[in-house]
């Protein structure tokens, strides 16, 4: 072989062990390079919270009485809000024994316009026609409601100051009565009489 031959292959054979050295180095240095970032960052983000603690401390102790003022105002906006309430509620009419026209204003019985003549009204389901033999029907404990008229229930019994129906029975509007039944049977266990 001669002399440029052999010096060309050791060229080629020290060119292609070089480059990855020099590529094992570079790699070693963006290792280091990348872990010096990576502590530099943890650095960084171990004294931006303890800086925050700090400003939430300072910040805490400097409006503490702040803090009770708003406390103390979101105290009294509730009790007011819940007065309000009560007031509205107490407003609200219930059924009165003694008064006949305790209904009068309340959105249930909007179009309750008074007894019709084979027709009976239940509060927000308006008049249904009823069969002439049941219009003036006087409901006794016992005896049965018809199955027609078994569907319209009482929404709210505490409107009416009754207690909530026990399981297996249901508060019914049946005319001007509400009556409670068994709903399996239609049964009547007890009457309440000339609501409106």
């Amino acid at each position: 072989m001669n002399r440029f031959t052999k010096a060309a292959v050791i060229a080629v054979a020290m060119a292609t062990t070089a480059v990855p050295l020099a590529a094992a180095a570079q790699d070693r240095g963006d290792r280091r390079e990348y872990r010096q970032e990576r502590r530099d960052d943890r650095r960084e983000f171990r004294q931006e919270r303890r800086d925050d603690r700090r400003d939430y401390r300072q910040g805490d102790y400097q409006n503490r009485g702040e803090y009770r003022r708003d406390r103390r105002d979101d105290r009294r906006d509730f009790r007011d809000d819940r007065r309000d309430d009560r007031r509205d509620f107490r407003q609200e009419r219930r059924y009165d024994r003694n008064n006949r026209n305790w209904w009068q204003g309340r959105a249930d019985f909007r179009d309750y316009r008074g007894a019709r003549q084979g027709y009976w009204y239940a509060p927000n389901r308006g008049y249904y026609r009823v069969e002439p033999r049941y219009y003036n029907t006087r409901w006794t404990r016992g005896s049965y409601l018809p199955s027609a008229y078994r569907g319209y229930y009482v929404n709210d019994p505490y409107v009416y100051g009754l207690r909530p129906a026990p399981r297996g029975y249901r508060y019914v509007h049946a005319g001007n009565d509400i009556v409670l039944i068994a709903v399996a049977s239609g049964l009547i266990a007890s009457v309440l009489s000339g609501v409106f």
